[in-house]
């Protein structure tokens, strides 16, 4: 008796991910965590005064996660996406935020991202970090910086045209360290964010005078900011233009060691019309009986 032929099984036509939204912190960290270099801004989110401030949404399926984060403080809104580009593509399908919005996600993503977002002032950047085991401090005067410093820090950061706009309320909740000179602030360096919970902060907003650089004053208030914030944190994550080769040769005789690429940009949403609405309704409706979103996608 003639051999049957194997059926021929066609590849499903699409994928599919529930999204949902999520504000279990323990399950936030969990995804984070094992990428906590990329994703130490997000870590930093998840304390409780920045925590009421964000929206996290989820996207799991059978070709993958995404994690995405909408972030609102005193210098405006921020979007941070972590996971597959699958995962990611269903999240900013039905949950891009506000119309203006600063970036953060990795090279993976940009096409995704590109898709349901303007994007200016984009950036290649490497993620660098350092611990105590690499920290090497660099000596020097250089003071602890409070609010009562904000219009000569904001003053600095506008002398190469910038727009600058701290509060006092900014640098009394972060830490930053400047060097005088003549009375004034020449040369500055801060933070982002500092989640000790998770023994992790992100250094940055490091800015020296034009009429200052080539006299490593940048490493001086990088080194002063790392140094207090390894008192209370394991690792200090920070992002520079690889292009700025200064910058990174100062960065990596402190100690600092490049883990990885992220994107940076700031970004304007494409769709603001009833095509996002409609999109929403439909995974809506089609993931009614799981309590979530469900999105599709072709495969």
């Amino acid at each position: 008796m003639a051999e049957r032929p194997i059926p021929h099984l066609a590849a499903p036509a699409y994928v599919e991910f529930l999204v949902r939204p999520e504000r279990d912190v323990e399950e936030l960290r969990r995804v984070l965590t094992p990428h906590r270099a990329y994703a130490a801004y997000a870590l930093g989110q998840l304390q409780p005064r920045l925590f009421a401030r964000s929206a996290w949404w989820l996207a799991r399926g059978s070709a993958g996660q995404a994690l995405l984060l909408h972030s609102h403080g005193g210098l405006g809104s921020a979007l941070f996406l972590l996971g597959s580009v699958d995962a990611a593509e269903a999240l900013l399908r039905l949950h891009p935020g506000p119309r203006h919005t600063f970036l953060t996600c990795q090279p993976h993503h940009l096409e995704s991202v590109r898709r349901h977002f303007r994007l200016s002032d984009h950036s290649s950047l490497l993620r660098l970090l350092v611990d105590r085991t690499t920290f090497k401090h660099e000596d020097g005067a250089v003071r602890r910086l409070s609010g009562a410093d904000v219009h000569q820090i904001n003053r600095l950061y506008r002398s190469d045209g910038t727009a600058a706009f701290y509060t006092e309320q900014n640098i009394d909740d972060a830490v930053y360290y400047g060097v005088d000179d003549g009375g004034r602030i020449v040369a500055v360096a801060g933070t982002h964010v500092v989640s000790p919970g998770d023994l992790i902060a992100v250094a940055g907003n490091v800015f020296v005078h034009p009429m200052y650089r080539g006299r490593g004053l940048g490493a001086l208030v990088t080194s002063a900011v790392t140094s207090e914030l390894l008192a209370s944190c394991r690792d200090v994550v920070l992002t520079v233009d690889p292009r700025n080769v200064p910058a990174v040769r100062a960065y990596r005789k402190l100690g600092y060691r490049e883990v990885g690429r992220i994107v940076e940009a700031a970004a304007v949403r494409r769709d603001l019309g009833p095509a996002a609405f409609m999109r929403r309704r439909i995974a809506g409706l089609r993931g009614r009986r799981f309590g979530a979103e469900l999105v599709r996608l072709p495969a």
